[in-house]
This record gives C-alpha cells, sequence and structure tokens, in this order.
C-alpha cells in the first residue's frame, strides 16, 4: 500500500504572477495587474471635485451650511472637518471612505485642504485604494444677521426691562445674574435707558426666551406687542417686529412698605409697616417690630400692589444712643403669626438725629430688627415717620398709635474705608449708554456693592472676582466689624487668549 502524508502535513506555497502590463511579478489578483498600472487604467477618484468653496462671514466668524444655516467653526475642527465632508456628500457616497484630515495650511491664506483615504471595487472585484488632496477657498460674505446689523435694521423683537424707581440697584442686580447663567448670549445689542435695560434679538423665539428667564430670577410681569412692517400678499407672508414689555416690582431692596391690610394679614397678621430685606424670586420683607418674614410673590404683589414709602436717599442719619436686647419672652404673642427671622435680634433703640446733636435734645425710640448689630455710638439710616408727608392710601388710613416714630433699615460704616479695601470686583455687560447722570449711577453702583458686601444670601447668585491690581485694606481702628467677603467667595478673573487660527485649531496646527 503506498503511504500518503497526512492533510495537516502538507503546506502549499502561492507563486508569483505577471502582471498583464508591464510584466512585473506581482501577487494574483482579480485584475492580474500591479497597481500601477491598475492605477493609470482607472481613477476612483473621478467625478470628485478636487477644489470647493467655504463662505465665511468676517464680522461673525461664521462659516455658511447651505442652504441658509450659519455655523461657528473653530480652524481645524470636527465642525469645519464636517462641513467640508457635506460639500462633497453625493460625490463619496460612490466611494468607501476611509480617512479624513487637514493638511497645514497658512492660517492667513484662504486655503483649507483636506487628505483624504478613499477605496473602491474596480476591476473584477479588485479593491484599489487612493489617497488625494482637496482644497476649499474661503471666500468672504457677509451673513444675514450681519447685514441687518449694517443696514439698521438688524432687530425683529425687543425686550425691554422697566422699573418705576429712582435708583438702579435692582437693575445692577438682574444684570449679575444675566451674567451669570449668560442669559445674553443670543443678544444682538444691550441698550440702556433712563429708567431700564433694553435687550434686541434676531427672532421672536430668542426674546421670549429671556423673558421667561426673567421671569424665574425676578418678581416681574410683561406685556406683548406687534408692529407690521411688511406683507407679500401673493404667499400670505407677514413680518413683524416683536416688543415685549417688562415690568419690575417697584419694590428695591432697604425699601420701607406699608402693606395694604388684607395682604399683611394673610401673610401672618404682621404690621402694615415692613423693611424689604432683599428682592430675589420674590420680595423678602421683615417686620421691625416682630422678626416676622414672609415673602410676596409676584402674582400676590400685582394683585395687591403696594408702594414704597421712601427710597434710600431719602433716608436720615441717627446716632445710637442705647440699645435694649427683647427676648423672646419678653415679646407679646399675637395668634396667627407667621415665620420669624432666626438671623436678627429684636431691639428697642433709642436714638437722635445727626444733624441735631448739640442743638437739640430730641430724642426717638424705635423698635427695630438690627439689635445684633447696633450697639451705642453707632450710625444708622432710618425713615422719620412722624415728620414725613408720605402720600399713601394704606399709610393715611392707618391709626396714629399703630405708626412707629422712626423705621431703621440699616447700619452705616464708612465707606471711604470700604472702597480702598474692597479687593474684589464685578464684571459688566457691554452696553450702548444714553445720556443720563453718571454721578447717581456710579452712586448707586457703589451702594449695589455694598449691599453685596453685607447680605450673604443676596450675593450668592453673583459671580465675584478678586481684583489683583487692588490690594486689601486693613484697617486697625474702627470699622473693624463692617462686612467684607471672604476670598473663599471669590473667583479667579480667567483671560483666555486664544490664537488667531481659532481656539480649537490653534493648538492642532502648532504640531
Amino acid at each position: 500500500m503506498e503511504y500518503l502524508p497526512e492533510a495537516d502535513t502538507v503546506s502549499f506555497t502561492q507563486g508569483n504572477i505577471l502582471c498583464c502590463q508591464c510584466g512585473v511579478p506581482i501577487q494574483p489578483n482579480p485584475a492580474n495587474m500591479c497597481v500601477a498600472c491598475l492605477r493609470t487604467q482607472v481613477d476612483i477618484t473621478e467625478g470628485i471635485p478636487k477644489q470647493g468653496v467655504l463662505h465665511f462671514c468676517r464680522n461673525c466668524e461664521r462659516y455658511l451650511q447651505p442652504p441658509t444655516q450659519w455655523v461657528a467653526c473653530a480652524l481645524e475642527s470636527r465642525e469645519l472637518l464636517t462641513l467640508c465632508l457635506k460639500k462633497l456628500k453625493a460625490p463619496l457616497t460612490k466611494v468607501h471612505l476611509i480617512d479624513a484630515g487637514f493638511v497645514w495650511t497658512e492660517p492667513h491664506s484662504k486655503r483649507i485642504k483636506l487628505k483624504l483615504t478613499i477605496q473602491k471595487e474596480v476591476v473584477n472585484g479588485a479593491i484599489l485604494q487612493q489617497v488625494f488632496v482637496v482644497e476649499f477657498v474661503v471666500s468672504n460674505q457677509m451673513c444675514e444677521d450681519c447685514h441687518r446689523v449694517e443696514a439698521k435694521d438688524y432687530w425683529k423683537a425687543v425686550v425691554q426691562v422697566r422699573q418705576k424707581t429712582s435708583h438702579k440697584k435692582t437693575m445692577f442686580y438682574l444684570e449679575q445674574l444675566i451674567l451669570k447663567y449668560k442669559a445674553h448670549s443670543n443678544t444682538l445689542s444691550i441698550k440702556e435707558v433712563s429708567d431700564g435695560i433694553d435687550f434686541f434679538y434676531a427672532t421672536k423665539q430668542d426674546a421670549k426666551k429671556f423673558v421667561d428667564f426673567l421671569q424665574a430670577v425676578v418678581p416681574c410681569r410683561y406685556k406683548t406687542s406687534e408692529k407690521l412692517l411688511s406683507h407679500d400678499v401673493k404667499n400670505n407672508t407677514y413680518n413683524y417686529k416683536s416688543t415685549f414689555s417688562v415690568e419690575i416690582v417697584p419694590v428695591c431692596k432697604d425699601n420701607i412698605v406699608c402693606l395694604p391690610p388684607k395682604l399683611a394679614q394673610q401673610l401672618g397678621n404682621l404690621n402694615q409697616i415692613c423693611v424689604c430685606l432683599r428682592v430675589s424670586t420674590t420680595v423678602h420683607i421683615i417686620d421691625p417690630s416682630t422678626l416676622q418674614i414672609a415673602d410676596v410673590t409676584a402674582p400676590i404683589f400685582w394683585r395687591t400692589p403696594f408702594q414704597s414709602l421712601c427710597e434710600p436717599r431719602q433716608l436720615t442719619e441717627y446716632m445710637v444712643l442705647e440699645v435694649e436686647p427683647i427676648r423672646h419672652h419678653d415679646r407679646v404673642h399675637v395668634a396667627g403669626e407667621g415665620a420669624k427671622s432666626q438671623k436678627h435680634l429684636l431691639a428697642d433703640v433709642w436714638v437722635a438725629r445727626c444733624s441735631d446733636l448739640g442743638m437739640h435734645d430730641s430724642q426717638y425710640h424705635c423698635r427695630t430688627h438690627l439689635g445684633h448689630l447696633l450697639k451705642a455710638g453707632d450710625l444708622v439710616h432710618g425713615f422719620d415717620l412722624s415728620n414725613a408727608n408720605v402720600n399713601n392710601d394704606f399709610l393715611n388710613k392707618m391709626k396714629p398709635d399703630r405708626l412707629p416714630d422712626v423705621v431703621l433699615v440699616k447700619k452705616v460704616f464708612d465707606k471711604s474705608k470700604r472702597h480702598r479695601r474692597r479687593n474684589w470686583k464685578l464684571k459688566r455687560l457691554a452696553k450702548e449708554l444714553e445720556t443720563m447722570d453718571t454721578d447717581s449711577m456710579e452712586r448707586d453702583y457703589s451702594e449695589f456693592l455694598e449691599d453685596l458686601e453685607e447680605d450673604p444670601l443676596y450675593r450668592k447668585d453673583v459671580n465675584i472676582y478678586r481684583d489683583a491690581k487692588k490690594l486689601a485694606f486693613e484697617s486697625d481702628t474702627e470699622d473693624d466689624d463692617a462686612p467684607r467677603i471672604s476670598l473663599q467667595e471669590m473667583l479667579e478673573d480667567l483671560h483666555i487668549s486664544e490664537d488667531a487660527t481659532g481656539g480649537e485649531g490653534a493648538e492642532m496646527m502648532m504640531d
């Protein structure tokens, strides 16, 4: 019997064949041709354009994504690569895309080159792979938004934020909230007027989104109106300009208010004379004679509105003569009382006008919520109700025995020392300013900064940055108890400078 080797011990060696075109020995393939000869016979890049055009707006630095969308793309970024490949989408469907990347060009050459690697099945099932470069020329073209800006017809909707007060502290607080949550990202421009701020938008949807943000952060209400600009009768389209009029409640921090009797009873049998602690999503008020606190929401306020009795500039400066704290068990409790503040101390205080010191011996007694801050010799701001002439319907109907002589609002600290040792700052919105009293605005802004220092709850939604140019001023005399903001609450003011080639592409093109 003839011996046959086992199947697993038999090895086969594939032989070479000669290219049918040039005769070079090659491995067998379905086309029986070498790669060089196969490329001369077949070009798999045929039909794929080797040049293209990208439209770029120099004003807003965005690229046109057909048909009408404009997108922001950094050089050599994924977004720009996607935009370029979409230009070649139809021809690339006939081949298999293996790899795509950028070829480095000069940043200001107005040329963007892509290196593409593709595969395609050619003669007799052979698969051919080829690498080629597509060059895009960057052409300048102004987008529609920038065109409307240049034509002075750039906005389709405007949000007019107004507050009927003589100072702008609430507007400064709202400005910080807008900066923190970047609610102004879609605005075309911001204009500051005498009694508020105007925000201009390209679409009505962006303006409505901003109005929803305002309703979430401050107590307000709004009205909407539209103005017809043009009408196309052929396709029945209308072109409107929309206006959103937003009105913030006319009550600010440190205002003294007189509540309507029914509202005071609903809030927990409060006294009608109250002090506004702060304005955030609601109006936070406190009864200085009982320490009761309550929150007035926007619907409640507009249903039963009330006005402030005085502005911060109408307050009088008093000297504290004597302070007598009132303990909890010494105070008379009233049925139906609401929540009380745990951060204030009720006290009986005897004060005298600073302007009357040395001339008259008149003293005033009042009950205040500032017992934890005041001591004999301190200065305090208050409102003299006994000698004031206030035109308020609710106040005029109150019984005289229910009216306090003086309502104390806040303790007074040395403004010059506080300004010198203030080692922090805030960011501001880039706004167009109308002709207005700049001295009054600076005074209101300085008072707003003092309010942030005095109230931690008021500044919890405000981004505070360290001021590296200003050294802290340490005082070893009086005013050591003046409120200050700790370094832990401050943020580093970062300044990220991007390369001229664009943020994401700058690092990539340095390789």
